[in-house]
C-alpha cells in the first residue's frame, strides 16, 4: 500500500502540530514550576522577616530560569548562555555561602576550583557572544534558506 504525497504531507503536518503542542505544554509546566518554586521560596523568606544573601542569590537563579523559559517560548531556541549564567550564579552562591563551612587544606582547593570554573564559564559566554555576533547563529542559516 502506497502512501500518497498528500497523505504524507497531512501526517507530517499533524506530527508538527503535536510537537508544537507538546512544546507549549512542557513550557507552561516548567514555567509554572519555576514561578511556584520562586513564590514558595519568597514566602519562606518573608516568614523569616529578612533575606539572607543565599536567599537573594537563589531568587536570581529562579529569575534566570524564568528568563530562559521565556526566551525559549518566544524563539523556540534555547540559548546556551542562559544555562551558563545559571551555572555561574549557582557556583557564586556556593562560593559565597557553602565554602565558608569547609575547613582545612581542602578549603583552598575548593576555592580555587570554583573560582577557576567561574572564570572558564565567563570566558565561554564571551566566546559564544563574540562568535554569535561575528558569524551568526546556526538557526540564522536555516531561516534564510527557508525564506528563499
Amino acid at each position: 500500500m502506497k502512501i500518497t504525497k498528500i497523505t504524507s504531507e497531512k501526517i507530517q503536518a499533524i506530527g508538527d502540530l503535536m510537537v508544537d503542542y507538546f512544546h507549549y505544554l512542557a513550557l507552561f509546566v516548567i514555567g509554572g514550576t519555576v514561578v511556584w518554586s520562586a513564590m514558595f521560596e519568597y514566602i519562606h523568606i518573608m516568614s523569616q522577616g529578612h533575606a539572607k544573601l543565599k536567599d537573594i542569590l537563589l531568587l536570581f537563579i529562579y529569575l534566570e530560569l524564568g528568563a530562559m523559559v521565556g526566551i525559549y517560548f518566544k524563539t523556540h531556541r534555547l540559548p546556551v548562555q542562559f544555562l551558563i549564567y545559571i551555572a555561574i550564579t549557582a557556583l557564586s552562591r556556593h562560593l559565597v555561602i557553602d565554602v565558608q563551612k569547609v575547613s582545612g587544606e581542602f578549603h583552598l582547593y575548593l576555592l580555587l576550583s570554583i573560582s577557576i570554573s567561574i572564570v572558564i564559564l565567563s570566558l565561554s559566554v564571551m566566546v559564544l557572544s563574540y562568535t554569535g555576533r561575528k558569524f551568526g547563529l546556526p538557526d540564522d542559516e536555516v531561516k534564510s534558506e527557508a525564506d528563499e
